[in-house]
């Protein structure tokens, strides 16, 4: 099952962040929200969240 960790305020982020995750060996996966042109969801396995949200804080908060 996979599950919404983020919200990207645009695709260049969404990209950014769907590609730092993939570099560190997560599955990511990187859809747009329906009711925003602008937004993209990044969403990753449920098992792995608690891991991958370590690593998240660490690209958005160097």
């Amino acid at each position: 099952m996979w599950t919404v960790i983020y919200i990207a305020p645009t695709a260049r982020v969404a990209d950014m962040i769907k590609s730092k995750l993939t570099e560190e060996g997560f599955l990511v996966e990187c859809r747009p929200i329906k009711m925003s042109k602008q937004q993209f969801e990044i969403l990753v396995p449920s098992g792995e969240l608690e891991e991958v949200q370590e690593v998240l804080n660490l690209i958005l908060h160097p």
